[in-house]
């Protein structure tokens, strides 16, 4: 049971698309995740955008190979400036996509809810908020204290998370910029 609410924005397709991937929690994870790319994908395009600062290392190496390129979602990369934009097809999530766009996590299938609590492992502090997040009904009346509410507003609502800010999940590339995107792969 979570003691009290998380006041910031976080970005969700990072907490909610991001474990789609099959990629393990390791100690490499991207910059950030967007469901837009300023010019180039737009959210109805059901893809995921992650970034990664360039990294020469073995390891990265190994697990852009591996986890990145290699995942069967992944389908192009490109460069920008120090950045590597890594996108991914969301096709097969489809549903779970436009329920995420529309703020209804709770309404993501049991197979995508799997994925992120085995992403995040379900005694992590992060996995105990989102658990809230994808089964409300569990967590209607601890919300309604915090929130000092009455219960049947939030359980009319139906969700227990604002949904995602699609400005803060496109990636804008500044426009002296966008001559430097390269397609790498």
């Amino acid at each position: 049971m979570i003691d009290k609410l998380y006041g910031k924005y976080f970005q969700k397709s990072r907490s909610f698309l991001y474990p789609s991937l099959g990629i393990k929690r390791t100690g490499i994870k991207p910059d950030n995740t967007y469901v837009s790319l300023d010019g180039k994908v737009n959210p109805e395009d059901v893809k995921l955008i992650c970034t990664f600062r360039n990294d020469d290392s073995e390891e990265f190496k190994s697990f852009e190979e591996q986890m990145l390129i290699g995942n069967p979602l992944f389908v192009e990369k490109l460069q920008v400036r120090d950045f590597n934009i890594y996108i991914f097809d969301l096709e097969i999530y489809q549903d779970d996509y436009f329920n995420f766009l529309l703020g209804r996590y709770s309404k993501l299938s049991n197979v995508l809810k799997r994925a992120i609590k085995t992403f995040y492992g379900d005694k992590s502090a992060e996995y105990k908020v989102l658990n809230t997040y994808l089964f409300p009904d569990n967590h209607f009346e601890n919300y309604a204290k915090l929130l000092d509410v009455d219960i049947e507003i939030l359980k009319k609502i139906g969700e227990l998370c604002n949904p995602c800010d699609l400005e803060k999940e496109t990636l804008k590339i500044p426009v002296e910029d966008f001559e430097l995107l390269k397609n790498i792969q």
